[in-house]
């Protein structure tokens, strides 16, 4: 899918949208068609305006310098609520730039039918004149858990399109990524409550993740999960054994009760799928 910045004058505001041209048919029917508009900041009384940057010797090409979404962090979605995450791109050219916005997506090329993405939410724009040649624009992408797949649970490509005071249109399809992953979901219960010291205290639990094929919660199986314990009073938990998760995700193991304290489970996390700790279970220990 090709990304072309269009602009335009609206009452002495300058408009940029970028369109998609033409729209792409990714897998199982799912299309893109980012179609943000965005009034940028206009210089104050008194300075001068973006038009009078343009002067220069030698004309250099007109580049996006950065694009960042979500500050570089993963992106976690869950299975229902939409994720607004923000954006930061920059751009610069000698004629100066009336604005840039960042978009995300997955795929073997921009062009591939089977690419997918997720473009700035045009109201959500603002801008800011740096320089003469450079103007840095913030805002947000909306992911909608709806239209995406368990595959999409990987590393996604940061672009950018942008506008030049000339009207060029310009942009980077890839400059910089971001990791998208599943949301999490542990649990733990640790029981019998009270419990005689000595006695075995059976811990349960189970770890789930976002299936964005069916829209649910699903157990994320055959995963590593430490099981750890917060003695009474302590400040933090140590690591007592690791635990492998079922084929549903469940997980269940014994210890035996030695002090009053705190139990609770602590999955490290993989590419796909953040790190998640349970909300511990209070033991009192007899």
């Amino acid at each position: 899918m090709r990304i072309r910045a269009t602009v335009a004058a609206v009452s002495g505001a300058i408009v940029l949208s970028a369109l998609a041209v033409p729209t792409a048919q990714a897998d199982e029917g799912r299309s893109w068609t980012p179609e943000p508009g965005f009034t940028a900041v206009q210089p104050k009384p008194g300075n001068k305006s973006k038009q009078a940057f343009g002067a220069t010797a030698k004309a250099a090409a007109p580049k996006i310098t950065s694009a960042a979404v979500n500050a570089g962090k993963p992106i976690v979605v869950g299975t229902t609520a939409k994720k607004t995450v923000s954006f930061s791109a920059t751009a610069t050219a000698d004629a100066g730039v009336i604005g840039v916005a960042a978009f995300i997506w997955t795929g073997k090329s921009v062009d591939d039918e089977n690419s997918f993405g997720f473009g700035p939410n045009g109201k959500s724009i603002s801008c800011k004149v740096v320089n003469a040649t450079t103007t840095t624009c913030k805002g947000t992408i909306t992911l909608d858990p709806s239209e995406m797949f368990n595959s999409d649970a990987t590393s996604w490509r940061v672009g950018a399109s942008a506008a030049t005071e000339e009207d060029e249109e310009f942009e980077s399809f890839s400059v910089s990524k971001v990791r998208v992953q599943r949301f999490s979901k542990l649990t733990v219960n640790a029981s019998p409550e009270p419990v005689k010291k000595g006695k075995t205290i059976t811990v349960t639990g189970k770890l789930t993740r976002a299936n964005w094929d069916t829209g649910t919660y699903k157990g994320y199986t055959q995963q590593p999960v430490k099981l750890q314990f917060k003695k009474k009073g302590a400040k933090s938990y140590t690591t007592v054994k690791t635990v492998k998760t079922s084929s549903t995700g469940t997980l269940k193991t014994t210890v035996k009760a030695s002090a009053d304290g705190t139990w609770r489970y602590s999955f490290a996390g993989t590419p796909s799928t953040p790190a998640v700790s349970a909300t511990g279970d209070y033991v009192d220990v007899k």
